[in-house]
């Protein structure tokens, strides 16, 4: 920001305070099952999440005039309402100075591969439509004086698609979402956690009925853990990404997200294998990303061993002072590690370097306050040494003040700010940050409704597996939006939700409570502590940016035994709000299993190195250099490129994880729409497929 910006406009852009939730609605009847006196709720549809892709589909239903209620384990606690960065971005058509193709954003969006063509259009053409109704809400968007969206370049994006409010931008769209719900007379259940998809059929004529779940607020005698019956023949899970799996996490404390829900009810989930890992601080403090100008400041990188000794690490992977500094600027548009940035000196050795380090038992901070120290025998730190693509974007942003601070301070005020309110000075110390996991590519397979396997489940946002090896960041608070409208849409043209459900389940319901009630068990040894303990350290330190056959097989078959042992013997709990936990970290240890059994079959087969993880092999193609040589043992295989063009499937049948590979689902892009032939599917619905549940 080359201009001061006065103190009260910084303050509503970090501090976003969120609406007040309206008063709950009581249960409408209660019906005795398995021992245990069960409020029922009835609604039309049953939306899961309260963040920000869950509240737009429930706003458009209201809209639509579907009979719609909000779930939320809690709200305004979930990822897009606390995460965020030095800008957080959203990736839409561009509309400032030169307009955009809708089909070459497609084509940027699914660059990584392993994403549904028809998707990737769906998300791109969805993205202006999306954008118009969020700044009609109230989100501020920034404009040049005639109008134009402000634009920047943000990773996996060749043309400058990035916008942002600041640090907070998933926040405020959390924001005018949630008073729109409000206004709309939307009901919301807050601390209420799904714990069970109830379902009807048999094969291709099972659908959903309705959800059992667990409420504070309905704790009594006869009903100790709190359990209700919410009778709906539609539901949208939109319950965010698995932020518990790893225990090197940027995702705020508490995210479980839905994909064990998902898996136990049969649903068939997409691209396990695909995840964001990249430099942030952890959820111990403040999680929050250090991607965009936090890097482009180019802060000293160094670590703290055991003794309080300071290592200059990086400068054991870069041959220069120069090289060095200009890859920590480029981890500001190149945030997410990506194995072949590990090549040729590129910025992801920065990454590789502090995972290395932590795993060495060192503390790793950036320092505001210093340069980066120069290489041993090299020429010292200058902005005049940087390479060409640096020095033009910090001469172009005004960035050339001397120290790393006042360069931050200069580009983004709110970086510092954002931190401060968290009681973190890193204008006056060090911040401490580690490399995390981020964001789930992977989850729910989906259609281009939004629809599932199983009929009347529709998944969104994160909890939608619609994404491939890499997107353009900010991609996905596009992708919520998009498909939160068109799930609305296609849920209204159904007309499944325009009235309340008047079903009695008891005769199903009854065995989800008797099964609810054998996994918890008060005796059981296996405790949330050391299930949590056991998923969170074999993901971090087998399925993280480093990865290797043997390593991988073996903590999958860990992840069985653990699953395993928890049907055999239960989760225990203490007191009544512990059960939750155990349901949930039982829902946990199901989706680890899922994900390592993908990554398995991915490598296994000859799967190679793409996105967020190495694939490590001493037969691998490819070789990482540092300054000293080689690294062998980070040697690792290329993607084939026919991988590319499929996706790994995953279904519990029974207690087993199945895993097969689907094909891509293709655009004919040179196909044209033609107003008059087209327009009666329009007007008598067959656009929206109603025939088939996906």
């Amino acid at each position: 920001m080359t201009r001061a910006v006065p103190q009260e406009i910084l303050d509503a852009l970090t501090d976003v305070d969120m609406p007040r939730l309206p008063p709950e609605a009581s249960a409408s009847e209660a019906v005795r099952l398995a021992g245990v006196e069960l409020p029922i709720y009835r609604a039309g549809c049953v939306v899961v999440g309260s963040g920000a892709a869950g509240l737009r589909a429930a706003v458009e239903m209201k809209r639509r005039g579907d009979d719609v209620v909000i779930m939320s384990q809690s709200a305004w606690g979930g990822t897009s309402a606390c995460s965020g960065s030095d800008k957080q971005t959203l990736h839409t058509a561009n509309t400032a100075d030169q307009g955009d193709n809708y089909k070459a954003m497609a084509r940027a969006i699914r660059g990584g591969g392993a994403m549904d063509e028809d998707t990737a259009y769906v998300e791109a053409v969805g993205s202006s439509r999306m954008m118009a109704s969020l700044q009609f809400l109230g989100l501020p968007l920034p404009q040049d004086p005639l109008g134009g969206t402000l634009r920047y370049q943000t990773d996996h994006d060749e043309v400058g698609r990035a916008t942002s409010c600041g640090p907070r931008t998933s926040r405020l769209m959390v924001k005018v979402l949630a008073e729109e719900a409000i206004r709309l007379d939307v009901p919301f259940y807050n601390q209420t956690t799904a714990v069970k998809i109830l379902t009807e059929g048999e094969g291709a004529d099972r659908h959903v009925v309705g959800i059992l779940a667990m409420r504070a607020s309905d704790r009594t005698e006869q009903n100790p853990l709190g359990i209700a019956l919410f009778v709906s023949g539609v539901i949208v899970l939109a319950a965010g990404g698995p932020g518990e799996l790893y225990r090197d996490s940027v995702y705020p404390n508490g995210c479980f997200g839905s994909l064990g829900l998902a898996l136990e009810a049969g649903v068939e989930l997409v691209n396990l294998t695909e995840s964001q890992f990249g430099i942030g601080t952890r959820r111990e403090g403040f999680p929050w990303n250090l991607s965009g100008t936090y890097v482009q400041a180019i802060p000293h990188i160094y670590s703290v061993d055991t003794e309080g000794a300071e290592h200059h690490f990086l400068a054991q992977f870069y041959r220069t002072t120069q090289e060095l500094a200009s890859n920590v600027f480029r981890k500001g548009y190149q945030w997410p590690f990506h194995a072949t940035r590990m090549l040729d000196f590129g910025s992801s050795l920065v990454d590789l370097a502090i995972s290395s380090e932590t795993a060495a038992g060192r503390r790793v901070f950036m320092d505001f306050n210093r340069n980066p120290l120069p290489v041993p025998g090299d020429l010292p730190f200058s902005l005049e040494r940087l390479d060409e693509d640096v020095r033009l974007y910090l001469g172009k942003a005004g960035a050339g003040q001397d120290m790393p601070i006042d360069r931050l301070k200069h580009m983004n005020p709110l970086a510092i700010e954002l931190y401060r309110r968290c009681k973190v000075d890193i204008a006056a110390e060090p911040l401490e940050f580690a490399v995390n996991n981020q964001h789930m590519n992977g989850g729910i397979m989906v259609d281009t409704w939004g629809r599932s396997n199983l009929a009347g489940c529709y998944a969104v946002g994160e909890a939608a597996g619609t994404h491939g090896v890499t997107r353009p960041g900010g991609a996905a608070l596009n992708a919520g939006q998009v498909f939160g409208i068109r799930v609305a849409e296609h849920i209204g043209a159904s007309g499944r939700a325009k009235r309340l459900a008047t079903a009695d389940l008891s005769g199903i319901a009854a065995p989800g409570v008797t099964d609810l009630l054998s996994a918890l068990r008060t005796e059981s040894p296996l405790t949330v502590k050391s299930i949590r303990s056991a998923v969170q350290a074999r993901m971090s330190e087998k399925a993280g940016i480093i990865c290797d056959e043997q390593s991988v097989g073996q903590a999958m078959i860990e992840a069985r035994k653990l699953n395993a042992d928890i049907r055999a013997d239960g989760v225990a709990y203490g007191r009544a709000a512990e059960a939750v936990r155990g349901v949930q970290w039982r829902h946990m240890a199901l989706a680890s299993e899922a994900v390592l059994s993908a990554l398995d079959f991915f490598i296994r087969n000859g799967g190679g190195s793409r996105g967020a993880r190495a694939i490590c092999d001493p037969e691998g193609e490819s070789l990482p250099h540092a300054s000293a040589g080689a690294l062998e043992q980070y040697r690792f295989r290329r993607e084939r490129e026919g991988d590319r063009n499929e996706q790994i499937v995953v279904r519990l049948e029974g207690d087993e994880i199945r895993l097969s590979t689907r094909a891509n689902r293709t655009l004919d892009e040179d196909a044209r729409s033609f107003f008059e032939r087209d327009w009666p599917a329009w007007l008598t619905g067959r656009i929206y497929d109603l025939g088939v549940d996906a």
